[in-house]
C-alpha cells in the first residue's frame, strides 16, 4: 500500500547570505534520499525569503495531492520568521486541507517526520 506523496517546505540555503550552504544542502539531499529508501514519493520546495515565498509555496501545494507536508526548521526555528511560519501553516491548511502537517528536527529526518503521520493514516484505513 502506498504511503502517499509528501511535500517538504524549507528555506533555500543557497539564497541566505553570509554563510556556507553546502552542509545544509548535503543534509537536504540525504533527507530526500531517505524518502526513496522508504518508498515514499517526496517533493522539495525551497524558497528564497525575498522572492515571493508565499506564491512559491502555494504553487507547490497545489501542483499535486499531498498526504503530508513537512515544514522545515529553517522556516520554524528562526524567531524573526514567526509571522512567516504562521502564514506557511495557514497556506497548507488552505491549499492542502487533507494533508497532515509534520515538523522535522533537521533536513536529515524529514522522512521520519512524515512517517509519523503517514502511518497514522494507514492505521485509520
Amino acid at each position: 500500500m502506498a504511503l502517499g506523496r509528501v511535500l517538504v517546505l524549507g528555506v533555500d540555503p543557497a539564497k541566505i547570505q553570509g554563510w556556507d550552504p553546502e552542509p545544509v544542502e548535503a543534509a537536504i539531499k540525504r533527507g530526500q534520499a531517505r524518502f526513496a529508501d522508504h518508498g515514499i514519493e517526496a517533493d522539495l520546495c525551497l524558497v528564497a525569503l525575498d522572492e515571493n515565498p508565499e506564491g512559491t509555496i502555494v504553487e507547490a501545494l497545489t501542483a499535486k495531492d499531498y498526504a503530508c507536508v513537512v515544514i522545515g526548521g529553517g522556516i520554524r526555528k528562526h524567531e524573526p520568521l514567526l509571522e512567516f511560519f504562521e502564514k506557511v501553516v495557514n497556506l497548507v491548511r488552505q491549499h492542502a486541507p487533507g494533508a497532515a502537517i509534520a515538523f522535522n528536527s533537521g533536513p536529515d529526518d524529514s522522512a521520519d517526520a512524515a512517517l509519523r503521520w503517514l502511518r497514522v493514516d494507514l492505521n485509520r484505513s
